[in-house]
């Protein structure tokens, strides 16, 4: 056994010494290198890599098997314009400047901001660049719409509505055609 002097020798006080079983510690201390040990091992099988790399065929470095990168439009709110820019993983295909004339529509409480010049203008770019044309092709082209801190929500939702106004035809899982938004949007901040 162990013991502990906790001092009082030469005072008129009563001594206070005492035994600490040291067993007790030594157990604890050894499950705990042993529970340490143990879970070192294992930690790196149950560990989930997390890099930016894209899903898919990892051992793929021959260009025939990558999948092409698509086209995206990019619409960035300016002060007095929008610019519409179609980008294929970082190349400029295409830039188009529209003027940003707003239009109020309703009344009272229920005012809202469009800009239909930008809904035409990105309905043609759509039908010029566009990807997903086919009524079969299930799948959607994408839009980024870019804007400053200092733009209103007004305006990102007016422009929002220009770019989801323009529809086209999808044959849905029933066999018929819908028009549905030709665009799956994403909002970027700078």
């Amino acid at each position: 056994m162990a013991g502990v002097d906790l001092g009082g020798s030469g005072s008129k006080k009563r001594a206070m010494n005492s035994d600490v079983n040291m067993i007790p510690f030594i157990d604890l201390l050894m499950v705990t290198i042993a529970f340490l040990l143990i879970t070192a091992v294992w930690v790196n099988k149950s560990r989930i890599n997390a890099d930016a790399q894209v899903p898919g065929q990892s051992d793929c470095h021959d260009e025939s098997c990558l999948q092409p990168v698509e086209k995206m439009l990019h619409v960035t709110v300016g002060d007095n314009d929008f610019n519409l820019v179609w980008k294929q993983a970082g190349t400029v295909l295409s830039e188009t400047h529209i003027p940003k004339a707003g239009l109020e529509v309703g009344e009272g409480s229920t005012r809202a901001l469009r800009y239909p010049d930008l809904a035409k203008a990105v309905e043609t770019e759509w039908s010029r660049q566009g990807q997903h044309l086919d009524p079969s092709d299930r799948k959607v082209d994408q839009a980024v719409l870019h804007s400053d801190n200092k733009t209103s929500f007004k305006e990102i939702v007016a422009v929002l509505d220009a770019i989801h106004a323009t529809q086209r035809d999808m044959k849905i899982s029933d066999g018929s055609i819908k028009k549905l938004p030709a665009f799956n949007m994403v909002f970027a901040t700078r």
